[in-house]
């Protein structure tokens, strides 16, 4: 796990993520990119790659405990 800083102003207001290098060079394994489109496509791709590799290692449910969890979870 990572540890993020967050950097405040003078009120204590959020301004700023330290993040740090190897979690930097995890997201942007190339040259990082210079439009901020691109830098929120490639965050995305982490997060997607993240979830679908933690969802490959969580056993499937059957049909009807996952229908059971769904309908939990909208009520």
């Amino acid at each position: 796990m990572f540890n993020l800083e967050y950097l405040t102003d003078q009120s204590g207001q959020p301004k700023a993520v330290v993040i740090p290098i190897a979690l930097w060079q995890q997201i942007f394994p190339r040259a990082v990119p210079s439009e901020p489109e691109e830098i929120t496509l490639a965050i995305e791709d982490y997060c997607l790659h993240q979830a679908m590799n933690e969802a490959a290692q969580t056993p499937l449910l059957e049909r009807d405990a996952a229908l059971a969890y769904l309908e939990k979870l909208s009520e």
